[in-house]
């Protein structure tokens, strides 16, 4: 991708994010989003490494949706159009936990879901006026087909893969181009908790560098829709198919 493009990641920590930024920093202007923009040090020296020609921090608290779509018109007042956003942020939380308090069930879905519209929407309106930009989306498998060891999670995944694909068509033929990644576990900062519980990854589990070298390459491709690995496609595909009292007992 050429140089002087304006790279956006929504969820400055996300080492999933930082690692795709990573791969297109050199020459662009990158701005990281994050909750306290001032704890970005590392972040910012491994984007200054990659030859980014200047990375810049922005407040950004994911739940407060009435702030996103200013925040963007600030962004892009500052620094120019867009050219590429990429939609880290989001939570595990605990599936335990949201099976009783409603209170974060409810975060959980905030968070994964509305807050992701809420910096979509605005997102896709300014690239569309500007005729330009790439948008990337991170859906999971877990939202492809819920399962009942983490279905709060993955029911607010398969809002999100639903709505990113309804936007991926409404923006066919403006410019805008969405990329919607469909990931397994990965091994990495946000699954750590749950590895040191004692849940051990899935079968085909991808790391962040891994992921990141599968989105860049398809957002270079101008693919809609991304697997990683590649291989879970074609099992999601039998997995669709098993009946519901098989599923149910599936492990995690």
């Amino acid at each position: 991708m050429s140089n002087g493009q304006v790279v956006v990641l929504f969820g400055g920590r996300s080492e999933i994010g930082i690692e795709v930024a990573a791969r297109i920093a050199a020459g662009a202007t990158v701005v990281l989003a994050a909750r306290r923009p001032d704890h970005l040090e590392e972040q910012r020296e491994r984007l200054t490494s990659e030859n980014a020609a200047a990375v810049h921090t922005v407040e950004f608290d994911a739940n407060n949706t009435e702030q996103h779509s200013a925040l963007i018109e600030q962004i892009i007042a500052e620094h120019g159009r867009i050219d590429v956003a990429i939609v880290a942020f989001g939570i595990l939380g605990d599936q335990a936990r949201a099976e009783t308090d409603v209170t974060h069930a409810l975060q959980i879905a905030h968070t994964d879901y509305l807050a992701q519209i809420s910096v979509l929407t605005p997102l896709a309106a300014a690239m569309r006026a500007a005729g330009h930009g790439n948008l990337i989306v991170f859906s999971s498998v877990a939202g492809v087909r819920v399962r009942r060891a983490n279905y709060v999670y993955g029911s607010t995944k398969a809002g999100l893969d639903g709505f990113a694909s309804g936007l991926s068509d409404a923006l066919h033929g403006s410019g805008v181009h969405l990329l919607l990644v469909r990931s397994g576990f990965v091994i990495g900062n946000m699954t750590r908790d749950m590895m040191a519980a004692g849940v051990k990854p899935a079968p085909m589990s991808s790391t962040a560098p891994q992921v990141a070298d599968a989105v860049v390459a398809a957002m270079n491709k101008r693919k809609g829709v991304v697997w990683v690995p590649g291989r879970l496609r074609p099992v999601f595909f039998v997995m669709r198919l098993l009946p519901q009292a098989i599923w149910r007992r599936l492990p995690r």
